[in-house]
């Protein structure tokens, strides 16, 4: 029996994944946990393990294309199975002659009672969805799982797969209405239920020495074609921003899908602003002159437009789209404020350079400075844990834990991994944790559980050169730790007698960025003097 394999829930607040690669292609042998595809949700790259070894018999859902989570997305047989392949398309000149002279198969049986469509749920805190667009009429037959129609919430716009194969036999909440979780919204009827009338045969076309033409798109009905095509709302979302016609596009997905693939291969080698041909005149009737008008006014001249300035129009990744929502959001969110400590880090610079290469050969990881201001943030959380807390409505969260977040910079965006429950950590026990996640998430193998439930986050732009910067909270967080450069800086040092002198010493800035709904300035500048404090006066063990 073929093993089913599944889109899978990579986080608490993930309801749905983007394929970006098949790793393998049908036919292939597969090992169990073997990596089989990649995919991209709004949290994390990852690759996904086989579920089961033998062959992968059939792929379900293309490249490029988004599905909600615990969708088919494959099937493996075991290695002795014989693997289906997908019957060849026809042509579209034998598909016209064979639906011309042969009248339409009559509807297959009955296959059980009748399923509810309900409106799913797709958030923890979402209670209510908009059906945006019917995939399906009643009276079309739908498989299970083919998506049958799109909702829009607050959060998400997403495809719905029917929960049955049958008839849609009934739609009881029309598109554009907004009602609460768990209505029911339609009904899937047993196939031979359904009370659509079978289609009449089509007459069959008159021979003629030369095919006629493809009918055009009119003009004026470019604006609704992409509506009719088979794609998913950021197919659709990318046409529009590129004023691109999808009905010029050829799908590769099941059932002539337009996929993402499909929609920015076609925008690559044709560019934007490809849209509907003006309407043709068929071969088979002669063209009628249109009547002129006795008094024809003169056309008002067209209004001057500023040409594109050169360069190339790129769609955003799925993650860089996230990203940006998530910024925004953040931004609106949060009452963000900023405060800036300079840290003399010349005694931290020096425990390095004594210790570094000892340190790697003990605990096999090399020694940077960021668990040393990780552990001075995780100190000073366990003393003000106001920082650590959290809005939840008009409560504040108070956390039990510190689950540390670590921005990674990536080639392709940014990902924050979290060390939970971090308080519990030593400092080499910080330092692997920093070095291992860090490492796994450029590589694609974070796990579900290692991205989100954050409670404090820590980035470093400093590596780059920057002395500061002023970071955007990572919601829901109330406070983030924005690390600049280090840089060295002449310094007036009072030595224990009260003498002034000038040195040089190893400087860097921090920068809290924290939510003034329920973090106070005083209780910032508290929190980083601590922070000073405790890296200036380093007395720890490393290790």
């Amino acid at each position: 029996m073929p093993t089913e394999v599944i889109m899978p829930q990579m986080g608490e607040s993930i309801f749905e994944g983007t394929i970006t690669k098949w790793l393998k292609k049908p036919g292939d042998n597969v090992q169990r946990d073997e990596p089989l595809f990649e995919i991209s949700t709004d949290k994390v790259d990852a690759e996904i393990p086989s579920p089961a070894a033998g062959v992968l018999s059939e792929i379900k859902i293309p490249e490029g294309t988004t599905v909600q989570i615990n969708t088919v997305v494959g099937l493996i047989n075991d290695s002795g199975s014989a693997t289906a392949t997908a019957p060849a398309p026809q042509p579209a000149a034998a598909k016209a002659e064979a639906s011309a002279a042969a009248p339409a198969p009559p509807a297959p049986a009955a296959v059980g009672p009748a399923t509810e469509v309900i409106m799913p749920q797709m958030g923890e805190s979402i209670f209510e969805g908009t059906i945006t667009k019917w995939l399906k009429q009643v009276g079309d037959t739908v498989q299970r799982d083919e998506p049958l129609f799109e909702i829009s919430t607050d959060k998400v716009d997403a495809e719905i797969p029917s929960p049955a194969a049958g008839v849609l036999s009934e739609i009881k909440v029309p598109a554009g209405s907004t009602v609460q979780i768990n209505t029911v919204v339609g009904v899937i009827g047993a196939t031979a239920g359904a009370g659509a009338a079978p289609a009449a045969p089509a007459p069959a076309p008159a021979k003629t020495e030369t095919a006629p033409a493809p009918a055009a798109v009119p003009q004026e009905a470019a604006a609704s074609v992409g509506e009719d095509v088979r794609s998913s709302p950021l197919v659709r979302k990318i046409a529009k921003d590129n004023n691109l016609d999808l009905s010029q596009v050829a799908g590769t997905g099941a059932a002539g899908r337009i996929t993402k693939t499909d929609v920015l291969g076609f925008l690559e080698k044709h560019g934007t602003g490809v849209a509907a041909p003006a309407a043709a005149v068929p071969v088979s009737a002669p063209a009628v002159p249109a009547p002129q008008p006795a008094a024809a006014k003169p056309a008002a001249p067209a209004a001057p437009t500023t040409p594109a300035l050169p360069g190339e129009l790129v769609p955003l990744s799925r993650m860089r789209s996230i990203i940006a929502q998530r910024m925004v959001e953040s931004k609106r969110t949060n009452a963000h404020v900023h405060t800036v400590f300079k840290i003399d880090f010349t005694r931290i610079v020096k425990i390095r350079e004594r210790e570094k290469s000892k340190y790697e050969q003990r605990n096999g990881v090399k020694l940077t400075y960021m668990p040393f201001i990780s552990r001075a943030v995780i100190a000073t959380l366990r003393k003000m844990p106001i920082v650590n807390a959290s809005m939840e409505g008009d409560a504040i969260r108070y956390h039990q834990n510190i689950n540390l977040g670590i921005a990674v910079a990536l080639d392709w965006g940014l990902i924050v991994p979290v060390i939970k429950q971090a308080e519990e950590r030593s400092f080499v026990g910080v330092a692997r944790a920093i070095a291992d996640l860090a490492e796994r998430a450029r590589s694609k193998k974070l796990k579900p559980d290692e991205v989100g439930s954050g409670t404090f986050t820590i980035t470093n732009p400093g590596i780059f050169g920057e002395q500061f910067g002023t970071p955007i909270i990572n919601q829901p967080e109330s406070a983030i730790l924005g690390v600049g450069g280090l840089f060295k800086e002449p310094a007036v040092i009072t030595d224990d007698t009260g003498t002034d002198s000038i040195a040089i010493r190893h400087m860097i800035h921090l920068t809290l960025g924290f939510d003034h709904r329920i973090i106070d300035g005083a209780d910032a500048g508290k929190f980083m003097a601590e922070v000073k404090k405790y890296l200036e006066n380093w007395s720890e063990d490393i290790g």
